[in-house]
Formats: C-alpha cells, sequence, structure tokens
C-alpha cells in the first residue's frame, strides 16, 4: 500500500503531491528530522524513483495520508 504526501509550499498556489512506498510513520520522521536541522530540506522518493527535495524554510504544511490511487468502487 502506497502513502499520498500532500506538500504546502510557502509562495506557491499549487500543492506537491507524492505518492510513496513508505509508511506513514517513515515519512512523520524524515520531517521531524529535516525540521531538527538548521538548514534542513525533507527528501522523498516517490514510487517510480523520482526523488523530490523541499527545504524545510518554504514548508507550509505536510499532510500525508493512505493513497486512494488504483481504487476502484464506492468504500462505505
Amino acid at each position: 500500500m502506497s502513502v499520498e504526501v500532500k506538500i504546502g509550499v510557502q509562495n506557491t498556489a499549487r500543492e506537491l503531491v507524492i505518492e510513496t512506498e513508505e509508511t506513514n510513520e517513515s515519512v512523520a520522521a524524515q520531517i521531524k528530522d529535516a525540521l531538527g536541522a538548521a538548514d534542513g530540506v525533507l527528501t522523498l522518493t516517490d514510487t517510480k524513483g523520482k526523488v523530490t527535495i523541499v527545504p524545510i524554510a518554504k514548508l507550509a504544511y505536510v499532510e500525508i495520508g493512505r493513497s486512494t490511487a488504483g481504487q476502484v468502487g464506492f468504500r462505505s
């Protein structure tokens, strides 16, 4: 199961959406570690191997949740 990560970047209208094979906990730990560094960057790799790097100083928000990609139908 993959995890969808939405990243809001300051002064940008669009958010970055990354689908990764990492767990919610792993992504949250990476964010926490990057926030602890003075000049930290958040680095995530998506399901296709593409690497996205965002300077922590530019983060507006990060939303971590389960991906709905590949799901068909309705859930109750």
